[in-house]
């Protein structure tokens, strides 16, 4: 089977004309029925990796995906562009099941998604090896690694299962995030060559990256997304706590968020989940339960309002910002005391101790990322095991911000730590200072001190947060699990001394991520709300933002130029062409009334 009909699937069903880095040659080894391990960044295209063989190949692909609404919304998309695709998972009756295995023998369906935790069952495994399947895709494959970020042992079940399959189907592995050595694991585990896997490299030109430091974290969101409005975007956050109180935060100021996180009822965190998807909230406040396959392809940015435990797990949340390749923007807020929350978790997980060693070493990269001066792609990069240059586009590529001295600042705070003799944590070093009067400080004696209230003229937010950067920028180092203590390094001495100055940025002022979308682009935006909501799909399912920009651009009147919109295949051309046609002629024939009309 060659390359040409593949091409042409592209074209006539997907409505793209070329295929984007490294889905030519997944594709061109698949079809040569070659186990294949992808590795492409979030958003770069990998569901189109088995989805074009599945529909040249004779037989069913299954395709094995960890969550229940990355099915929905993948069999969703699929059955609106006209390809038979279904999923069985836990949502489903067993009537439902029965029924649906009864549909598949009958050769009903061309793609099938399921869970990996099926696969664990013998019977299922049983029902599958009745099916002529030819194609498994395994996706976010890094789970199956015990290296990985996001172990899940339900993956382990894989490769027996795929031994029990009489049709002994080729593997399609796909993932984002895979370091040299979880790449090695996936293949060992499925039977992949080394010389079959696939890396396109982990770099998002369209992602801007930024670390926010030393800033008051509600400010800068509340800015942020001021600035940002009406732009979708997801807020990560370590806690449940935390993640209900940053949407109550939101709310309280009319933008309209909603929150998700294990401890929700099934039913909150469904209807959550679809008003995100469906556009009717701008914002997702989650905690990391929140994520994994969201195909939603309009979210603008992604805020970690709290620092996560890996870089694995950041890039990954990250990613799920622009992932139909327009600008987009992911943000770190990060806060020495906030990645003291992931070392608890550590410390309390039911980890053995080498594990508790290796997340221990993971969010020390973490950290380094967060300080790093250098660009913040070429870090990641790097911790992939990937040579780059600096992408100029990052916060740090791109940082012309004034730097204050703020040596005696910095000398009182050193000097109070060495007089509590690192006894204590950020919160008593910053009441010390500032001259507090509470029980601790009083039963301790504390205001007998040299440093008690040399900072008296100061907020204790503010000289907490002057703290927090100096233990960032390593003149002070936290030790401990869950009540960590401050004490003073060698680079602090050195400031102590005299010898080293210190010097901090002023605060980063917040922009705009994406361009502001002209009137044509919110009248398209806006008709295909209202057929998601007709249809209960989300409105990605219908168009991307990208093929509506497209729409803008080419402003299509007839059908063969509507042919042309990148994104729109026969199916879509057939189920919304004059629809959206007839709005854009609308648009076209009116007389200009504003520069932004003029221009859209």
């Amino acid at each position: 089977m060659d390359l040409a009909a593949a091409q042409q699937v592209l074209k006539t069903t997907f409505g793209y004309d070329e295929f984007r880095p490294g889905q030519k040659a997944v594709i061109e080894q698949v079809l040569a029925g070659q186990n294949t391990l992808a590795v492409m960044p979030t958003g770069g295209g990998k569901s189109l990796c088995y989805q074009i063989p599945a529909l040249l190949f004779d037989g069913l692909t299954v395709v094995v995906s960890p969550l229940i609404s990355l099915m929905k919304d993948q069999v969703d998309a699929l059955n609106d562009n006209g390809i038979a695709a279904t999923y069985i998972n836990s949502s489903m009756s067993y009537q439902e099941i029965y029924q649906r295995m009864q549909e598949l023998r009958a050769g009903d369906y061309t793609l099938l998604y399921i869970a990996p935790e099926r696969l664990d069952s013998s019977q299922f495994v049983q029902d599958l090896g009745q099916l002529p399947i030819k194609l498994l895709a395994i996706d976010e494959a890094h789970c199956i690694s015990q290296w990985g970020h996001d172990f899940r042992p339900s993956y382990l079940a894989l490769s027996t299962a795929i031994e029990q399959l009489p049709t002994h189907p080729q593997v399609l592995a796909l993932t984002a995030t895979a370091t040299e050595q979880v790449a090695q694991d996936i293949c060992q585990r499925l039977a992949i060559a080394p010389d079959h896997e696939v890396n396109t490299g982990f770099a998002r030109d369209n992602l801007n990256l930024a670390v926010v430091k030393d800033q008051d974290t509600d400010r800068y969101i509340l800015d942020y997304l001021k600035a940002n409005a009406g732009e979708a975007g997801i807020i990560y956050a370590s806690t449940r706590k935390e993640v209900a109180r940053i949407a109550s935060l939101l709310n309280h100021h009319q933008v309209k968020a909603a929150m998700y996180h294990a401890g929700l009822d099934d039913d909150v965190r469904r209807k959550n989940q679809e008003d995100f998807l469906y556009d009717r909230v701008q914002v997702m406040v989650a905690t990391n339960a929140f994520g994994m396959g969201i195909d939603k392809s309009n979210v603008r940015f992604v805020i970690h309002a709290q620092v996560p435990g890996t870089l694995e797990a950041y890039y990954q949340e990250a990613g799920r910002a622009g992932r139909d390749g327009l600008p987009s923007e992911a943000i770190l807020i990060y806060r020495a005391s906030d990645a003291q929350i992931q070392h608890f978790f550590i410390d309390n997980s039911e980890m053995d101790e080498e594990h508790k060693h290796r997340s221990y070493r993971k969010l020390q990269v973490m950290s380094q990322y967060a300080n790093t001066q250098g660009c913040l792609q070429q870090f990641i990069l790097k911790y992939f095991g990937e040579a780059s240059k600096p992408c100029g586009r990052c916060s740090n590529c791109t940082d012309d911000r004034e730097a204050q001295d703020i040596t005696t600042n910095a000398q009182k705070v050193l000097s109070c730590v060495v007089r509590l003799h690192s006894r204590f944590g950020k919160g008593v070093v910053a009441q010390v200072l500032t001259g507090a009067n509470n029980q601790r400080i009083r039963d301790s004696n504390l205001s007998e001190l040299s440093t008690y209230g040399i900072m008296a003229g100061q907020r204790q937010k503010s000289v907490g947060e002057l703290i927090e950067f100096l233990t960032a920028a390593g003149y002070l180092q936290s030790v401990g699990g869950q009540y960590p203590t401050l004490a003073v390094t060698q680079t602090g001495v050195e400031v102590l001394k005299g010898s080293t100055q210190v010097y901090r940025k002023t605060a980063r002022t917040v922009e705009r991520a994406v361009p502001v979308n002209g009137a044509l682009f919110e009248q398209l935006r806006t008709l295909r709300r209202n057929l998601a909501e007709e249809q209960h799909v989300p409105p990605f399912v219908i168009f991307s933002d990208k093929t509506l920009h497209s729409m803008c651009d080419l402003l299509p009147e007839n059908d063969d130029d509507f042919l042309e919109v990148r994104g729109v295949g026969a199916n879509k051309l057939e189920k919304y062409g004059e629809t959206f046609m007839e709005t854009i002629r609308a648009y076209a024939h009116q007389e200009p009334t504003t520069t932004e009309d003029s221009e859209a």
